[in-house]
């Protein structure tokens, strides 16, 4: 089978253009192989698209723009479709996902099928969260946890090889796209890489009261999903 060393950096992104002049400069520091990079924006009213035309001159940058479609999880689906490498790295562009550790990742992607950057291993965890914010998210992993054995499933921050989700029908709802590639892919070998969750350089978060209610709908959808294969994996051994 051919295999494509190229690494697809993928970006979904909403009004983040004063943060990807400072973030693709650092992408393309850390990453000394052949790359692109797949912005999927949607439908930003900053200056995105002009920042993205010319960021285009320096940099391998493909820009698809969504004006029908929203939502973080489908427009990681819809980059993965129009990535050309066999190795994906999934990251948000606010810059809360330091750059930084991406050679980790990648070094680590050698002899994994998915690594994930996380706050919830040694060594990881977050820079100035107000209490709330760290509940939630504390909240949403232990929901999550029965699920998948990987540490923190809630990461945005992650790096996989494409053939895992190859078979499978990925329906993700809302931010969530590593669960469900978690729950739904085939992969035998995964690790944690641990980083310090930042804040925000700039922009507004786009986490609200629908973003919540949607997570609980795709976890319920992922329990049934899981649930179905164990039944079907019962009844099909008996055969």
């Amino acid at each position: 089978m051919y295999y494509n060393p190229m690494i697809s950096v993928i970006l979904p992104v909403l009004n983040e253009g004063e943060n990807l002049k400072i973030l693709i400069p650092k992408i393309d520091k850390e990453i000394k192989k052949k790359y692109e990079i797949i912005i999927v924006d949607d439908d930003s009213k900053d200056d995105t698209e002009n920042i993205v035309k010319r960021l285009k001159k320096k940099y391998p940058i493909k820009y698809i723009l969504r004006k029908d479609k929203k939502g973080l999880s489908s427009a990681v689906i819809d980059g993965i479709a129009e990535s050309k490498g066999d190795t994906l790295l999934v990251m948000d562009s606010d810059l809360s996902h330091p750059p930084e550790i991406i050679h980790k990742l990648i070094k680590e992607i050698k002899n994994n099928d998915i690594v994930v950057a996380s706050r919830y291993t040694e060594g990881g965890g977050a820079d100035r969260w107000i209490l709330p914010r760290k509940m939630i998210s504390v909240y949403a992993t232990l929901l999550a946890r029965p699920l998948v054995k990987v540490k923190d499933p809630m990461a945005g921050f992650f790096i996989f090889k494409k053939s895992i989700i190859r078979n499978s029908e990925l329906k993700p709802l809302g931010f969530k796209i590593l669960l469900e590639i978690l729950v739904k892919g085939r992969y035998s070998k995964y690790s944690e890489v641990p980083y310090i969750f930042q804040k925000r350089h700039a922009g507004k978060s786009k986490a609200n009261l629908k973003v919540y209610v949607q997570y609980h709908i795709h976890l319920f959808k992922l329990y049934y999903y899981k649930f179905m294969e164990g039944i079907k994996k019962i009844f099909g051994g008996s055969r």
